[in-house]
């Protein structure tokens, strides 16, 4: 319920919503539980009577976002023979990689507890990298039937270095990054497609 006592749909994901306006605005020092649920309009118990902490709600954060970029990747082998196989990977791994901002990822990282939950989450069975990874795979698996892609081609290798690279770059880049995330995203695509980018040669 709201202060004034209207019920609010789906308060978690309200919550999920504040935390990361809190996050990206303030960063972890401004992340308390009186700020989250005033940010997201909510009666002040509201983020315990969801989650036991501050650590449960950056875990299960985290793991929505996964969830919710586990859903894009399922609709990528109905794709298949669309746009350009360049165009869907990359589509893919830049929607990986804007799953979580780089203040809450880095919180994921660095508090044990939430850190810990993920993984035992993700290993049980959470949606997440494992999804996208299966996803990917029928995808390109599928191109091979169009014949856009050729019959030697490793799908499964080629869907592992996508989501684990991207997985890296998701957890390690900081803001400012010292590089674009993105435009590496996009460069190691054309590579894992054959088509690597052409770099400038020394003098």
């Amino acid at each position: 319920m709201s202060p004034r006592g209207i019920a609010i749909p789906d308060v978690r994901e309200r919550l999920f919503d504040a935390a990361e306006r809190i996050l990206a605005r303030e960063g972890p020092s401004g992340l308390t539980s009186r700020a989250v649920t005033t940010e997201a309009g909510c009666a002040k118990g509201m983020l315990h009577k969801h989650f036991e902490g501050l650590d449960e709600l950056v875990a299960e954060l985290v793991l929505a976002r996964f969830a919710r970029t586990a859903r894009l990747a399922e609709d990528l082998p109905a794709r298949a023979g669309e746009s350009t196989v360049a165009a869907n990977l990359t589509e893919i791994g830049h929607a990986l990689l804007t799953s979580l901002n780089p203040t809450t990822a880095g919180l994921a990282v660095s508090t044990p507890a939430a850190s810990v939950r993920i993984r035992e989450a993700l290993k049980a069975g959470a949606p997440g990298f494992d999804a996208i990874q299966h996803s990917i795979t029928t995808y390109l698996d599928a191109e091979i039937n169009t014949g856009r892609l050729p019959p030697t081609t490793d799908t499964t290798t080629t869907a592992l270095a996508l989501v684990g690279t991207v997985h890296h770059l998701l957890m390690t880049t900081w803001e400012p990054p010292t590089q674009d995330p993105r435009a590496q995203t996009k460069n190691l695509v054309k590579t894992l497609l054959g088509t690597p980018t052409p770099t400038t040669p020394t003098t």
